[in-house]
């Protein structure tokens, strides 16, 4: 059987911009991701996006129009990367869009990603599909982390549990048996207070290359006292996978 390329987009909590990748997969085999590119978000659309966090007025107009455009923003990202790799959208089988998280409300059986999916397969010509979370909140699940199938192709081994951490502005675990289910959840806050905190401090976006956080040093009787906490233990059941292969 004949390979296939697929395009993931992607725009996470730090709200900096859209990353696209494309992958080439064979049936359901993972290849090889070939190629990336990046399209910025403007500082007017972060704050628009920042704002729909919070209650305010007329917010279904406004999380309408936003994810018109940032739809428009992921097709030119779309288009970019496929001017990368001379290829046109007949070569790619798929577009697998997230959309921009802006309010996650598990508690409330609810997560909501802007993203006008029907726009962006006009914009680019491919197939695309979205709305990722939310069979797993009907599931019984937290709708997050949306990682560990992912990790799950790339790292599973028969012989071995593997465990894989992700930081990002909300950071996750995926844990990999090796004869049963798939199992991940969300650890707390990632890069976001990390990010929060240079913004606030040294008017940086992000810590680039973790230089500041290098130049910090461990704290034995604060790091005992936060490991104390109450949370911890009960960490593995702050969100659970219902079922990520759905």
């Amino acid at each position: 059987m004949s390979s296939q390329f697929y395009i993931g987009i992607m725009s996470g909590t730090s709200m900096d911009g859209a990353d696209a990748v494309l992958i080439r997969m064979q049936d359901t085999n993972w290849q090889a991701a070939i190629d990336h590119s990046f399209t910025p978000f403007s500082d007017g659309l972060r704050q628009e996006l920042l704002a729909l966090q919070n209650t305010g007025s007329n917010e279904l107009h406004r999380s309408f129009m936003l994810s018109q455009t940032l739809s428009r923003l992921y097709a030119d990202t779309v288009k970019q990367l496929l001017r990368q790799q001379n290829l046109t959208p007949e070569d790619i089988t798929a577009i697998g869009c997230h959309g921009q998280t802006v309010r996650h409300s598990p508690e409330n059986g609810y997560s909501v990603q802007l993203a006008d999916l029907p726009l962006l397969a006009e914009l680019t010509g491919i197939f695309t599909i979205g709305d990722f979370r939310s069979r797993d909140l009907a599931a019984g699940g937290q709708g997050a982390p949306l990682v560990p199938a992912f990790h799950h192709a790339l790292f599973h081994h028969m012989g071995e549990t593997r465990v894989v951490l992700n930081i990002g502005g909300i950071s996750n675990i995926s844990v990999l048996p090796p004869d049963t289910p798939v199992f991940g959840f969300d650890t707390g806050p990632g890069n976001m207070l990390m990010d929060a905190w240079m913004q606030h401090t040294w008017q940086l976006p992000y810590d680039r290359n973790g230089e500041k956080a290098m130049q910090g040093k461990l704290l034995p009787e604060l790091l005992t006292t936060l490991l104390n906490h109450p949370y911890f233990p009960s960490l593995i059941r702050k969100a659970p996978a219902a079922n990520y292969f759905h």
